[in-house]
């Protein structure tokens, strides 16, 4: 039954924030005060359009692009939607999909250059490979939408070439995430040893102690070879969630060097909730921690080396990232071998 009551719906997204949003004091938001400033907006004579507004307002200052309003207006075809999210530096410099993928045929073209094939896509839709005589290359463009399965079929495949490459880049540049185990299951064809990935606790009530038992998730190597030589990690800040969790997991192995940018700083799977007038809406509702207790929640996963990638890149036809990657797995195997 849809209550379309503006001052019940107003309070139950309230409550449900402050009973399970745990980033108030990281994103700067006194949630009480939200309510001081808001509540006496709402009375039983607003209108949708006005409370869709108002709860926006309130929910602007967190940032965080898993906080999320959609709402569905009598006579409206379309769904009005919202996010307090603030636009990436890297979708500020590339600012529509054609610009990104000019960017990475600006990749592939550098790849190239340097002796690599063109990266192609695998079993697994979601990774491309290439590889050089000396340096692999995986880029992966999500972690969901894909079996158990075809993803250890496409590792199995590349893991072929392990005993062959002395360096490997792994570029996750613009992932929008997906799921804890399958990154986890990639990062696993590389690790050396069994490590801590992360943690992970969940938000249960009001207080700042409310919180689930602390998780942890563990790295273990799985197939028939791994691949434990100088990896180099590509990062930007239009990384998000499940991407992050890849960087944050990846970072414990310690041959491993992040390039780039930090990544977004939202970890959290998204808490689904609907309000009683048939509203949806979405939280972060669990923290992450690093192997030693590090939440990133706001600033992204920090990279070894900073570079940023700028449109003027597509006009020179060199992706910096992928030359300064090579530069790091050249000289890390240089140090390696003794050899020039």
């Amino acid at each position: 039954m849809i209550i379309r009551d503006p001052e019940l719906n107003f309070e139950e997204l309230w409550k449900t924030f402050r009973n399970r949003y745990p980033f108030f004091e990281v994103r700067g938001v006194d949630w009480s005060k939200q309510y001081e400033v808001f509540r006496p907006e709402v009375t039983q004579n607003t209108t949708e359009a006005e409370l869709f507004d108002i709860i926006c307002r309130m929910l602007d200052p967190l940032n965080d692009g898993h906080v999320k309003l959609s709402a569905k207006f009598d006579g409206e075809r379309a769904k009005r939607k919202f996010t307090p999210e603030k636009t990436p530096r890297f979708w500020l410099e590339f600012t529509n999909v054609g610009e990104i993928d000019q960017l990475f045929k600006t990749t592939e073209s550098t790849l190239v250059r340097e002796g690599f094939e063109s990266p192609a896509t695998t079993e697994a839709w979601m990774l491309l490979y290439s590889r050089s005589k000396q340096f692999g290359y995986l880029r992966i463009l999500e972690l969901e939408g894909i079996g158990k399965g075809k993803l250890a079929r496409a590792l199995d495949k590349i893991t072929k070439d392990f005993d062959e490459l002395d360096g490997f880049i792994i570029d996750i540049r613009d992932c929008p995430g997906g799921d804890d185990s399958t990154a986890i299951a990639i990062i696993n064809r590389f690790c050396d040893t069994e490590r801590i990935a992360f943690h992970r606790k969940t938000k249960t009530g009001p207080d700042d102690a409310d919180f689930g038992p602390l998780k942890t998730w563990y790295l273990k190597p799985e197939g028939d070879e791994q691949f434990t030589g100088p990896i180099v990690l590509l990062t930007c800040d239009s990384v998000f969630s499940g991407g992050e969790c890849f960087a944050l997991a990846l970072k414990e192995l310690p041959y491993v060097t992040l390039i780039g940018e930090h990544t977004n700083g939202i970890f959290s799977y998204e808490l689904e909730k609907k309000l009683p007038n048939g509203w949806e809406y979405c939280l972060s509702y669990q923290k992450y921690f690093s192997a030693d207790m590090i939440c990133y929640e706001g600033t992204g996963v920090p990279v070894d080396i900073e570079v940023l990638n700028k449109r003027s890149d597509i006009e020179s036809g060199t992706d910096p990232l992928i030359t300064r990657a090579l530069e790091e797995l050249k000289s890390k195997v240089t140090d390696a071998t003794g050899e020039k």
